[in-house]
């Protein structure tokens, strides 16, 4: 039982930083509507890191998001569904100033409401 143990606390060590790191955008590419991960074939799942921070399933955006701009300031964040835009989203400025006119309710990635 104790072999058994070692051996999966073993396993989980080298498989547990390659599920927690996740990609950058930069580590992808999109083809045809779809995220891949470069010189795959298969559409990418999986959590995003740096200055795009979300999840991808199947090759489309899914949930929340939050974008950076390069000085660190958040740029916008809200959620995806099926790859598009949905419910609110909060855009703002480098100077972190409200972007009020790209701020609001989105559905299918057209803006519905402020």
């Amino acid at each position: 039982m104790r072999n058994t143990s070692l051996t999966l606390l073993t396993c989980l060590i080298f498989l547990s930083p390659s599920v927690v790191m996740g990609e950058t955008f930069d580590d992808l590419v999109q083809r045809n509507g779809l995220i891949y991960k470069k010189f795959t074939d298969v559409p990418f799942t999986g959590k995003v890191t740096g200055s795009l921070q979300g999840s991808i399933k199947n090759g489309r955006e899914e949930g929340a998001w939050a974008y950076y701009f390069s000085n660190g300031h958040l740029s916008a964040k809200g959620n995806y569904k099926s790859g598009k835009l949905e419910g609110p989203w909060v855009w703002y400025n480098k100077d972190g100033t409200l972007d009020k006119e790209a701020s609001g309710n989105y559905k299918g990635s057209k803006k519905i409401s402020d």
